[in-house]
């Protein structure tokens, strides 16, 4: 690896890193209910939208606010899962692509409403014009609003606050928000040369005399809101690896800071919302130390590569560069590849099968902790778990009531915390286990690299990732089912446990602050929070990728 590369990436990161105070305290002003200069900008736009919906900026109850995001993601669910299975006699199918079949059609429906864009159809064979207008960026907007909003409802029950309301919220992250940035962006896209039209396939015909078919349609507009949002999907199958999706060196570089600002931003949001600035800053720096050591780790193996013997019978390591895309380097890649996983965006300019073992267990270790930035508003609300069991576990040490920001977490809140906690790796291992024992024939690599691949898949449903190792032979009812219900619980369960946890602490009182008081705007905290992300993570998950890409490294090895 080149200094050039490294400074490269220093670069893309330290940019997106820089935006992210000012996006974030833009962000706390978007979901402040006082009047605000923002309501003259977006208030004419807003007003009909709340008037046609019977919307009133009315205060929900903490189970009042989970129905609201729960029925609602759930009919729009429904309406898109008709689409999709209609889309054969629909309009706007100018290449004549047939209804989805029903489990791929409900795979698909959940997948991208969960924020996860799990695919396992190719974009441009699979989805007609409207499916990818009306269905797929359609929920590109609403899914990653609906997330946002719970996250918000969550700081707001922290701070002392009523939780609002959900239609509100989500109807304010689209307008105020997810919009405006990405009308700008697709027009920001078109001059790069990604296309933008409703027209069919472009014909070509080759110097050999054959006839070549080139897939097009409105790709700016779906890439936009598919970088900015955290969604990931790819108008095309092989995502952003196809020169129409992301055809220079410059859109890769946007597209990393585009995943990369929205998660990083809500520290900000966070410290603004609750009052204490310092708090926000605390767990940015503790997300940001562990996205550079795990980027690091990433780079490190991608570069060094998997041992391999010449000739001579000589054992020597070399860089990977298989799946890497050429245009972008195996640097760019790898950081591509720790990036879209670390903010559960899913996107991908690599095939993440053909990762080193360590670079594939950094890709899921991102996805199985899902602190490290997470993904927009969901994988926050996982970062405020971890820190309320941060000071849990700090309370239990000294012989005190915990408290975080003046409530104190008491049985009730814990036992919510630890359901939560458990839901992901039952939704991640028991899953594995079934699909190694009952259809190992769709699994294409034998021994550690197959249950990498089936571990993979469903860690990537359960943390609303949507990358895969695409060795897998996945379009098949069984794993459109299994990912789909996956993809449902993964997203929903720990938002509704977390607005029950919020709902418990915004009815409480608050404490002084005393010199007893476990401060958590210091480093102290930072480090007792990052304890507890690898700790709890570790013993979750360790047996897992010690039988896949921890076994697989140790075979390569010399």
């Amino acid at each position: 690896m080149t200094t050039t590369s490294l400074l490269a990436i220093a670069v893309t990161v330290l940019i997106a890193l820089l935006l992210a105070r000012p996006a974030g305290l833009y962000i706390a002003e978007v979901f402040n209910y006082e009047r605000t200069g923002l309501d003259r900008w977006f208030g004419w736009l807003e007003k009909p939208v709340y008037a046609l919906g019977g919307i009133r900026k009315e205060n929900q109850s903490w189970k009042e606010y989970a129905l609201a995001l729960l029925l609602s993601n759930s009919v729009m669910i429904l309406l898109v899962y008709l689409i999709f299975r209609f889309q054969g006699v629909l309009p706007l199918n100018p290449t004549r692509i047939a209804s989805m079949e029903p489990t791929l059609a409900f795979n698909t429906a959940i997948s991208f409403m969960t924020n996860t864009n799990l695919q396992h159809y190719s974009g441009e064979s699979g989805l007609s014009y409207l499916s990818q207008m009306i269905g797929i960026i359609f929920m590109m907007f609403t899914a990653p609003a609906s997330a946002l909003a719970g996250a918000i409802a969550f700081i707001r029950a922290l701070s002392g606050k009523p939780l609002g309301n959900f239609f509100v919220d989500m109807i304010r992250c689209i307008t105020r928000i997810l919009l405006p940035v990405s009308f700008v962006l697709a027009f920001v896209f078109v001059a790069m040369g990604v296309p933008q039209t409703l027209e069919p396939a472009a014909v070509a015909h080759t110097l050999e005399g054959a006839t070549q078919e080139i897939a097009r349609g409105p790709v700016a507009s779906f890439l936009s809101i598919k970088e900015f949002g955290n969604n990931g999907g790819g108008f095309f199958g092989v995502n952003s690896a196809h020169p129409f999706e992301n055809p220079s060196g410059f859109s890769n570089f946007l597209q990393i800071v585009l995943m990369l600002l929205l998660p990083a931003s809500l520290p900000f949001t966070y410290g603004k919302m609750v009052g204490n600035r310092k708090q926000g800053r605390v767990l940015f720096a503790s997300m940001v130390m562990m996205f550079v050591v795990l980027l690091g780790i990433s780079l490190a193996s991608e570069n060094t590569g998997n041992p391999v013997i010449n000739a001579l019978g000589i054992q020597h390591a070399q860089g990977s560069m298989e799946g890497k895309e050429v245009r972008f380097g195996a640097a760019q890649s790898t950081l591509y590849s720790v990036v879209t996983t670390a903010t559960e965006t899913g996107a991908v300019n690599t095939m993440h099968d053909t990762l080193t073992p360590i670079g594939g267990l950094v890709a899921l270790g991102n996805m199985m902790l899902n602190t490290v930035f997470g993904g927009v508003g969901a994988g926050f609300i996982n970062v405020l778990m971890y820190a309320m069991i941060a000071v849990f576990l700090s309370g239990l040490m000294v012989g005190r009531t915990p408290e975080f920001l003046g409530k104190k977490i008491e049985g009730k809140e814990m036992k919510l915390i630890a359901v939560t906690l458990i839901i992901s790796p039952l939704l991640i291992l028991l899953p594995t286990a079934f699909a190694l024992y009952a259809h190992p024939d769709t699994i294409s690599n034998p021994g550690f690299h197959g249950l990498s691949q089936a571990l993979y898949e469903f860690t990537s449903s359960a943390a609303n990732n949507g990358s895969g190792f695409e060795g897998l032979g996945d379009a098949t009812p069984f794993w459109n089912i299994s990912t789909g219900i996956v993809m449902f619980l993964g997203r929903y369960f720990p938002v509704i446990t977390m607005l029950a946890v919020a709902g418990s602490l915004a009815a409480k009182k608050s404490v002084p602050e005393t010199a007893g008081t476990f401060r958590t705007d210091n480093i102290l905290f930072g480090t007792v929070f990052i304890g507890a992300v690898l700790i709890v993570g570790a013993l979750t998950f360790f047996p897992a990728v010690a039988l896949g890409p921890i076994a697989e490294y140790l075979t390569l090895k010399p």
